[in-house]
């Protein structure tokens, strides 16, 4: 651009702010991620619940361990649900290959 004065000058436009979250998106959009969606069995969301539940039971077992009847309890349930989840979770991999 030529100014009043005759003087050449080059600007650049400058960048809108953008906020945190903003430039977080930035890095973590994928054009794919947009397009393609991916089907997960009802069957592998439970089995992630219960191997996570199982996995805060057991922990929570832990924590209660000055308490025997809750602590075992807790550890028992969890034990319980983890393999519940574990069981969801390889179920159709297993009948899909049968």
């Amino acid at each position: 651009m030529i100014d009043k004065v005759g003087n050449f000058s080059i600007t650049t436009p400058q960048p809108k702010k953008q906020s945190f979250l903003d430039k977080l998106h930035t890095y973590t959009k994928n054009s794919a991620d947009m397009n393609d969606t991916v089907i997960v069995p009802r069957t592998i969301f439970k089995g992630y619940l219960g191997v996570m539940l199982g996995t805060t039971l057991v922990t929570l077992g832990g924590v209660f361990n000055k308490h025997p009847k809750t602590s075992k309890t807790l550890t028992a349930s969890g034990l319980l649900a983890s393999l519940y989840g574990t069981w969801a979770f390889v179920r159709p991999f297993i009948i899909k290959d049968k």
